[in-house]
């Protein structure tokens, strides 16, 4: 039992730092239609911006105090994110308006190449850490209720804790707020909104703008675990199954699709991979999805589409 619940934590932690990454589809979808695959290189971009800047700043204002490096780079990282999103709205986005679906797919596609090039550019391109302050040594807990106690990781706890904050922030913006209520609006149906006087290229700015912010959380945590590299773009493809599950428009459904994916791809590696082999945990988010995308393709909390002719 012991080890079991060990497996169940570390899949939900692991899950939660996945919900992160797919708000950021999440949000977008619910703005303006469009499926962004530049969240991958967003959340790269972000964690080099977070890496470079802490390291360049104390040395342009000679200074060492880690918690100040981290803080002045964390704000000098999200200002660039917001640019970035100003930047994609009004060179891209806003030529972009009553498109076809596919003509802004490609666009977000063009946009993500873009920003990986971009990044390599401005930071370069080795491995870069991220430190900001997360213990790395596990804990033991439990350990009168369990013999040996449950082994648990202090850093994926408190990167779950810091994902599961910023999950029910965004989710509270979006259902208390005037901006939220506009982002839903927007999203419910573009000309109504824009005919009621909600400007829609600035609702695209600001929706842009949180995505960046919540691709720049998981950047910091992401490359804070692995190290900033350019692989770290793949660890958002896990987000792709998680929006199917949950749902496109459904932050709720981010969050349980999450959830699912990271303890479902934890238990199956442990419990399954010798009989097959191992290597589950590479491939099981994926043929989740696509075994929703069979059965309920709008996902447990999407909105199902009917079309009368």
């Amino acid at each position: 039992m012991g080890f079991f619940l060990e497996t169940l934590f570390g899949g939900l932690m692991a899950g939660m730092l996945y919900s992160l990454i797919a708000l950021g589809f999440v949000l977008i979808y619910k703005a303006s239609g469009v499926f962004n695959f530049a969240q991958g290189a967003m959340v790269l971009f972000a964690a080099l911006a977070m890496a470079r800047f802490a390291e360049w700043i104390p040395k342009w204002l000679g200074f060492d105090n880690l918690i100040v490096a981290n803080l002045l780079a964390f704000v000098a990282a999200m200002a660039l994110m917001i640019v970035l999103a100003w930047a994609i709205e009004r060179l891209c986005l806003s030529k972009l308006v009553n498109q076809e679906g596919i003509t802004l797919l490609m666009a977000t596609l063009g946009i993500s190449y873009f920003l990986d090039g971009l990044g390599q550019t401005m930071f370069g391109n080795d491995i870069y850490s991220i430190n900001v302050g997360m213990p790395k040594d596990p804990a033991m807990i439990l350990e009168n209720l369990f013999e040996g106690g449950l082994l648990l990781s202090k850093e994926d706890l408190i990167a779950a804790i810091i994902a599961a904050a910023l999950v029910a922030l965004l989710a509270l913006f979006f259902q208390k707020t005037a901006t939220g209520r506009a982002l839903r609006a927007v999203a419910d149906d573009h000309q109504a909104a824009q005919s009621i006087g909600i400007p829609l290229n600035r609702i695209w700015v600001i929706v842009w703008s949180v995505a960046g912010f919540a691709a720049l959380v998981a950047g910091i945590i992401w490359g804070s675990k692995l190290g900033v590299q350019f692989s770290l773009s793949l660890v958002a493809l896990k987000a792709l199954p998680v929006v199917i599950l949950g749902g496109l428009t459904s932050v709720p459904g981010a969050i349980l699709g999450g959830l699912i994916i990271g303890v479902g791809e934890k238990l199956s590696e442990i419990y399954l991979g010798p009989f097959f082999g191992g290597g589950i945990e590479i491939w099981f988010a994926y043929v989740l999805a696509l075994a929703f995308l069979l059965l309920r393709p709008q996902g447990l909390f999407g909105e199902k589409i009917i079309d009368r002719v």
